[in-house]
């Protein structure tokens, strides 16, 4: 079973048990869950409208890891000026554990516990005596 996931701005297709280096997750975080946007089963494919309904994809925050180095030159033609300056991006590594339906008691909890609808009183029109 395959699925694309989205974190931060990029998408991935994953399977369990395969590692990836995701954008940084805060401090603390070991486990995170995503909705996936599409699901391979098989010959089965199944895409979200914009996410598939009651399957999570559950994973497992291994540690923070550094990516390549990139060199940054900045030069001025004519002038002698020449910077060089390096860049290392933070990355989390993530481990996906297991791809399959959401938890119902979650989902129901969900539903259950919507916020109320506020109503929203119109302003009274002024009158042409209070405008002049």
């Amino acid at each position: 079973m395959q699925a694309v996931i989205r974190t931060g701005a990029k998408q991935y297709l994953v399977e369990p048990g395969q590692t990836l280096e995701i954008d940084l997750v805060g401090d603390g975080v070991k486990k995170l869950q995503f909705e996936p946007l599409l699901v391979v089963d098989g010959a089965k494919v199944v895409v979200g409208t914009p996410l598939v309904a009651g399957i999570t994809v559950a994973a497992e925050v291994l540690g923070e890891v550094k990516g390549d180095k990139l060199k940054i030159l900045k030069f001025k033609a004519k002038k002698r000026v020449k910077k060089q300056t390096g860049h290392r991006q933070h990355y989390s590594q993530v481990k996906i554990i297991s791809i399959g339906a959401a938890k119902a008691a979650k989902s129901a909890a969900t539903t259950t516990a919507t916020k109320p609808k506020l109503a929203v009183k119109a302003a009274p029109k002024p009158t042409p005596a209070t405008v002049a």
